[in-house]
């Protein structure tokens, strides 16, 4: 992310310039959070890095934990809607669909600012017991899954749920994989591991629509 002014925002800032600086600090804490670390980074840096007062971070935020639980869900927001969209767009069917995720992946995999997803980084450097960051996550998982599920069951998978979560576990392994070795290539051996997953699925659904023409 390219560095913001360093102008302070007043004090008495209106309406229109908290927005502003709200987006700064999200858009800072966003790029050093996935970059350094939430552990590693600290206030001093992201106010540094968006170009406002500590006093204005404080006034939007609160703390800087209401700041990472804000960072997660716009990055959460923001990376489903990338995600969904990249599975939907150009149509075709349930298979076609599927089948675009490691391609999405391998793309974001080979973005030079690609830190993994920001969920496993923030539950992995936490307190395994702790429920905050962990609830944020499984939030997330539970929509993108829902989402693969429902292109399962139109794929004709007996078990839609179980399928989503095979798929969910490639796609996790995938990222981590890709983060430990910045070789975006990892999407590709995900895809062949998952396309078995998928041409079950396909085969099934075709014996059943076979088996209702034979009646």
């Amino acid at each position: 992310m390219a560095k913001t002014s360093s102008k302070k925002i007043s004090p008495h800032a209106g309406a229109g310039e908290d927005e502003s600086a709200r987006g700064r600090l999200l858009s800072a804490a966003t790029h050093l959070f996935c970059k350094n670390g939430i552990n590693a980074t600290g206030i001093d840096a992201i106010i540094e890095e968006a170009g406002t007062a500590k006093t204005t971070l404080y006034k939007l935020f609160g703390s800087k934990t209401n700041l990472v639980n804000a960072v997660l869900e716009s990055e959460g927001k923001q990376w489903r809607e990338w995600f969904i969209g990249a599975m939907e767009q150009g149509g075709g069917d349930a298979q076609a669909k599927l089948t675009r995720i490691f391609p999405a992946l391998k793309s974001w995999f080979a973005e030079e600012r690609f830190y993994g997803c920001p969920f496993i980084n923030a539950v992995g450097e936490h307190d395994k017991d702790a429920k905050q960051f962990r609830n944020i996550a499984l939030k997330h998982k539970k929509i993108v899954l829902g989402h693969i599920e429902k292109l399962a069951g139109e794929l004709g998978s007996s078990e839609p749920a179980v399928l989503a979560h095979q798929l969910g576990l490639i796609i996790d392994g995938a990222i981590v994989a890709a983060m430990i070795s910045r070789d975006p290539g990892v999407a590709d051996t995900a895809a062949l591991t998952a396309g078995p997953l998928l041409g079950q699925s396909r085969t099934k659904k075709k014996r059943a629509a076979d088996q209702l023409e034979a009646v």
